[in-house]
């Protein structure tokens, strides 16, 4: 037997333990976004079944506009609905979405949620007509569209490029429910929801390390 070259180049081990870390990486976090998405629904349904026992009283925890009072129900609103074909209406996509949005790392949605709920919530608060009361998740459901989205924009990663494509054009009928004068719809919270993810993608954006420039040995300092 004689040895000879072949041209065949065994693969790089560093590069392929890499790709593994990578897609044990994606894997762990699409584990935990299902988890984090699943456990936030069946909340959503527990106190829809408890506000349905109590003949919707909940409801009043919810965001009442223009009223000093009734702040914190920026926070509870999310999470209480009218009904539970409200409910209904919003579980898909909600589960969805926030499933997309989560699966990059707990962390970051959890903050992402908090930009999306102050600044939705807060919206409504202004601009909504005093007195009424708003709740439901269609706020998170617009703010995790505008984070998908746009975290392919700012974060500038092939995945999450591809992601938030697929989102925009499956999707993209949600826009529709940014259009005032709807009965029984709060398109305030929609539209400050839409504008908090994006917000919420913004300011969590990955930073990129900077690039120096090693100076010339025949630049002069002035």
């Amino acid at each position: 037997m004689s040895d000879y070259p072949t041209g065949y180049h065994s693969p790089d081990p560093s590069r392929s333990q890499q790709w593994k870390t990578r897609g044990l990486g994606v894997l762990t976090g699409a584990l935990g976004a299902a988890v984090i998405m699943v456990v936030m629904l069946a909340a959503m349904w527990l106190l829809e079944f408890i506000d349905y026992g109590l003949g919707g009283a909940l409801d009043y925890y919810g965001i009442i506009a223009h009223n000093p009072d009734h702040l914190s129900g920026i926070l509870f609103a999310p999470f209480l609905h009218a009904g539970f074909g409200h409910l209904m209406a919003n579980s898909l996509p909600l589960l969805i979405l926030g499933f997309l949005a989560a699966f990059r790392g707990l962390g970051r949605f959890a903050a992402a949620s908090l930009i999306i709920i102050l600044v939705s919530g807060v919206g409504v608060w202004l601009f909504t007509a005093a007195g009424y009361i708003t709740v439901g998740a269609s706020g998170l459901v617009f703010g995790y569209f505008g984070f998908v989205v746009a975290r392919g924009l700012f974060d500038r990663r092939v995945l999450d490029i591809a992601v938030g494509v697929g989102v925009a054009i499956t999707y993209y009928s949600l826009l529709e429910g940014l259009l005032p004068n709807q009965p029984g719809i709060s398109w305030q919270g929609h539209l400050f929801g839409l504008i908090g993810g994006v917000v919420a993608a913004w300011v969590l954006r990955r930073k990129r390390p900077e690039v120096t420039r090693r100076p010339s040995p025949y630049s002069l300092d002035y």
